[in-house]
């Protein structure tokens, strides 16, 4: 068995682009356009080959999505927590949950998903101004 991807219907679909390939970093790695059922499928990864992660667009949607409690979020394992932590709030976008641990943290994409950010090999050293920021919201 082979994970594939996971699904998210978003209602902004430039913005959402905008989010995961300027913020995540992630490339689209295919496009499907549904004319006759008014949607599109974009899936978007960190390379070719990789598990995927696809956003649903249906052209008519007006209304925000509600997330259900049974999706939780989605995961990225980063080189630097700080370092992408920092790009994060330089791009305006709210950290929810600070890497005051120097392993762990949380951010929202624009439809509400929470995005959990984890330290690769493990945590780095707490720093400032980290170990002072709060936590914001839920995620």
């Amino acid at each position: 068995m082979k994970f594939l991807h996971s699904m998210i219907r978003v209602l902004d679909l430039d913005k959402s682009l905008n989010f995961y390939q300027n913020a995540l970093g992630l490339m689209i790695t295919r496009r499907n356009d549904y004319p006759k059922g008014k949607f599109s499928l974009i899936y978007l990864a960190t390379k070719v080959g990789e598990p995927e992660i696809e956003l649903t667009y249906n052209w008519d949607q007006k209304e925000k999505y509600s997330n259900g409690k049974n999706f939780g979020h989605l995961a990225f394992l980063v080189d630097d927590i700080y370092k992408t932590c920092q790009k994060m709030i330089d791009l305006d976008i709210e950290i929810s949950r600070p890497p005051r641990d120097g392993y762990l943290a949380f951010i929202k994409c624009p439809d509400g998903i929470s995005i959990e950010f984890l330290q690769k090999d493990g945590p780095l050293k707490p720093c400032s101004p980290w170990t002072e920021m709060p936590n914001i919201g839920d995620w």
